[in-house]
């Protein structure tokens, strides 16, 4: 009984830890006590006790000057066994950096497991003067392509229950959303990539696709993102898409995945 009361209070202790490491973003890369507390809910003995653990152990680190917590390097140490699996990075940077070249814009890729989607890889053009995104940063579901494209990969049941906790918690934007999502799924049933022309950002256009993944419950989303006024009318979808779609196709292959279909 001891014992398991033991395992049980390590257990909270690293859910507690875990909790205080998500509250860092690419956003938020720094934050004093009392932003950990608002984010995390703990009180100030136990944020400092776990914080304090976390230090000593390489990944976070308390700037004196400021006052304020950080992620430190171990961090990246723990995500490197991670990236280091995922061969489509290694495979795919050289396609994606010449079709960045050609079409004068981005191409990213990202990883996504349940409803969290983050950037894993970019490709950029040396005329692209558009926001590199952090490595790790998490990316919109709704409004852009690439997030369109994973729900639309999603399970359909998982994929319907994001649009409806929207409709549940903004009507107006739910509805928006179911109705991008059935454009984005006809889209890649007719054309084999999405589609996403301002939608976050007005100034950027992006069509994206989704990838099966070998790991189960994992799903890898190409895009290609070319600032409105480099494309001429008509050019993202008669040839950014196309040539991303052909070229995450040649990619699925090197793999062994199976490219998949959407109706």
């Amino acid at each position: 009984m001891q014992a398991e009361s033991g395992a049980t209070a390590a257990g909270s202790a690293l859910a507690r830890g875990i909790q205080i490491l998500q509250a860092f973003t690419t956003a938020t890369p720094e934050l004093n006590a009392r932003d950990l507390m608002a984010a995390t809910g703990l009180p100030r003995p136990t944020l400092f006790r776990l914080a304090s653990t976390l230090c000593e152990a390489g990944l976070l680190r308390y700037d004196e000057l400021t006052s304020r917590f950080q992620p430190a390097p171990g961090l990246a140490r723990l995500a490197s066994p991670l990236l280091a699996r995922v061969r489509i990075r290694q495979l795919a940077f050289g396609p994606m950096q010449a079709l960045a070249d050609r079409v004068r814009g981005q191409v990213s890729l990202g990883l996504g497991a349940g409803l969290d989607l983050v950037f894993i890889e970019l490709a950029q053009a040396k005329e692209c003067e558009t926001v590199r995104p952090a490595m790790g940063s998490h990316i919109s579901l709704s409004r852009t392509a690439k997030g369109r494209a994973y729900l639309a990969a999603l399970p359909p049941e998982q994929g319907q229950r994001y649009v409806e906790a929207m409709l549940a918690s903004d009507p107006e934007h739910g509805a928006w959303l179911a109705e991008r999502m059935s454009e984005a799924r006809k889209d890649l049933a007719e054309r084999g990539f999405c589609i996403n022309q301002g939608d976050l950002h007005h100034q950027l256009d992006a069509v994206a696709v989704p990838v099966r993944s070998n790991v189960p419950d994992e799903i890898y989303v190409f895009a290609c993102t070319v600032p409105s006024f480099e494309l001429r009318p008509g050019q993202l979808v008669e040839e950014v898409g196309p040539r991303l779609a052909t070229m995450v196709r040649s990619i699925e292959a090197a793999l062994g995945i199976p490219p998949a279909s959407y109706g």
